[in-house]
């Protein structure tokens, strides 16, 4: 299976215009995040679909079709850097069975709270994202940014968790349901009721690390 899933197949079923917004509900508190659907269509599609559980992934080895990021983990934790998760196994070598391509717009990575994809190298995104703990400029124009949540202080919460030395969380933050919402009323549908029912970047001071890289 390729990673062509458009933005239309993702959204059916919610309301037909207005901003797309993703409630991610952790373990140390919600983040509401505004979905670039204008600007990264692709990785949104991707995200929402998955969050709703109307996009195929892989999970050991087989082809399931269920809401990915509930129940699973912020896998990796670096405080003053970023979070990660969106990977169903929990360790951060999870793949969907696809990748899709990078939708670099230009923006920056300049404050916490952006929602990114997580990679491998160029055009490797799959299912696996991050959120950034603070500005992290030797991201820009490697990492699409697809959206931006809020409050920081809930990301800044979920960094602070004590880590181990592969920055995988001693205590376990959750992602206990995310919830994918279009338009001012927050009008939303249940995945049923819908048709077609990475990694190493440290802050400086080291030369500074990659990211994601799933």
């Amino acid at each position: 299976m390729n990673g062509e899933f458009s933005l239309q197949q993702a959204t059916a079923g919610l309301a037909p215009s207005g901003p797309l917004t993703a409630l991610i509900k952790t373990s140390k508190g919600d983040l509401k995040c505004k979905l670039f659907d204008d600007k990264a269509p692709i990785a949104v599609a991707n995200f929402v679909g998955l969050a709703r559980g109307t996009r195929p992934f892989k999970d050991k080895g087989h082809w399931v079709t269920r809401p990915a990021y509930d129940g699973t983990t912020f896998h990796r934790v670096i405080k003053g850097f970023m979070v990660q998760g969106g990977d169903p196994q929990g360790t951060g070598r999870g793949e969907p069975g696809y990748i899709f391509k990078d939708e670099l717009w230009g923006g920056k990575h300049d404050r916490a709270g952006l929602l990114c994809m997580a990679n491998r190298g160029p055009d490797t995104n799959g299912m696996q994202f991050f959120i950034t703990d603070a500005g992290a400029a030797h991201l820009d124009r490697s990492y699409t940014i697809f959206g931006e949540c809020s409050p920081v202080s809930v990301v800044h919460a979920i960094a602070n968790v004590a880590v181990d030395a592969s920055d995988h969380p001693r205590e376990a933050v959750t992602i206990d349901k995310v919830e994918i919402t279009r338009g001012a009323g927050g009008a939303s549908a249940a995945p049923g009721a819908v048709s077609g029912a990475a990694r190493e970047p440290k802050a400086p001071p080291a030369p500074p690390p990659t990211p994601l890289k799933q």
